[in-house]
């Protein structure tokens, strides 16, 4: 019989900027003022706020399908979940989990969820999970044996079409995916998928590593060989290309952790080094085609090795937040210029609105955004 907990929080309030009324005039002085204004008000500036999450267990996986709904995942099985904006929390474990290391989570909202478990496939560690009824049941839907398979990250663009990927296996890059909600899943051919280079992979580190947008459009960033790159992918990883990114690489600590976009378009990779969680190395790259090309910031960096990003909505795009060991980086500029807001670490963030963000990380660390008014 499962042992449940819930674990009461005291939320704080949270301020939401507030922009201007439409210019009535009409005049070009005034719609230059009212623009100036709007790109002002689309920065952002906060703090987080910890949160008791009753375990210690390690989440790295997060996500956030709705301003009231948030599920983190981690060691030993543990899965947290809440349905009133972080107040109070359901902690629990997939039954028969206990040994698995759930690196990765998906959600539609408060009730169906995916679990990704990260490991060995020889060692029956490479398993997806599916809920439908808030983490009452689950139901086990993928469970990999295959040499080499080493789940790092999952998503879903809808109830039906998901995506997961692991570690390289034969030298090519390793996708399975689904088109009926997780109940079937099958293998990429191989072939379809660029070759790795000599030592790449995946980092399985906040389960960003891979990032999907649209309805059909993911890409995955990779490091642990002499250059990151990102792969992308148009058709839900039935074929894919692959470009190189300026990010740190060269070493199998080294490269991209966490992909994220703000539209088909408009893009970044942060990473670095685990090894040097507040060394000062390139640790971003953007994007503005899609992924195409990568170039560098032209400001300064976010602190450290980054493992997670997640772009703010209503920003316009503009707004990012970078979590990792060294601390929290924000950028208000779609990517070129960081200021760090912390030095806690955390190993994976997602934002379900502007005001509405969460980070979690080693010991059971659960953390929610409180916007700053200036």
């Amino acid at each position: 019989m499962k042992r449940l907990s819930m674990v009461l929080l005291a939320a704080a309030g949270c301020t939401t900027a507030q922009t201007n009324a439409a210019n009535p005039t009409g005049s070009a002085s005034a719609i230059r003022a009212s623009s100036a204004e709007g790109m002002a008000n689309a920065r952002i500036a906060g703090r987080w706020q910890p949160l008791a999450s009753g375990t210690t267990a390690e989440f790295r996986g997060l996500s956030a399908p709705t301003e009231t709904n948030a599920w983190a995942s981690g060691t030993r099985g543990r899965f947290a979940r809440t349905t009133d904006g972080g107040r109070t929390w359901m902690l629990d474990s997939i039954p028969g989990a206990s040994g698995l290391d759930l690196r990765d989570i998906h959600a539609l909202g408060p009730t169906t969820a995916w679990a990704m478990s990260a490991g060995p496939a020889e060692q029956d560690q490479a398993q997806i999970f599916r809920t439908d009824d808030g983490g009452g049941r689950w139901t086990r839907q993928l469970a990999v044996r295959d040499s080499g398979v080493f789940f790092d990250a999952l998503a879903f663009w809808d109830a039906q079409h998901g995506i997961a990927m692991s570690d390289p296996t034969k030298g090519r890059l390793t996708i399975f995916v689904t088109d009926d909600g997780g109940a079937n899943w099958s293998r990429v051919p191989m072939e379809n998928a660029p070759a790795m280079l000599p030592g790449e992979a995946a980092f399985a580190a906040s389960g960003t590593c891979l990032a999907i947008q649209g309805s059909s459009n993911v890409w995955i960033g990779t490091g642990g060989a002499a250059r990151a790159r990102v792969f992308r992918s148009t058709d839900r990883g039935r074929t894919w290309s692959v470009a190189e990114t300026p990010v740190t690489a060269g070493t199998n600590a080294s490269g991209i952790f966490s992909v994220a976009f703000a539209d088909e378009n408009n893009g970044i990779v942060v990473g670095g080094d685990y090894t040097k969680p507040k060394g000062t190395s390139m640790n971003v790259a953007i994007t503005a085609d899609g992924g195409r090309t990568w170039r560098r910031p032209i400001g300064s960096l976010p602190q450290g090795y980054m493992s997670g990003a997640a772009f703010v909505p209503t920003t316009g795009g503009r707004s990012v937040v970078a979590v990792g060991l060294g601390g929290t980086a924000i950028s208000n500029d779609r990517g070129d210029t960081w200021t760090m807001v912390d030095t806690v670490g955390y190993n994976s963030v997602a934002f379900a609105a502007r005001d509405v963000g969460w980070a979690v990380g080693p010991r059971g660390r659960i953390s929610m955004w409180v916007t700053e008014t200036r």
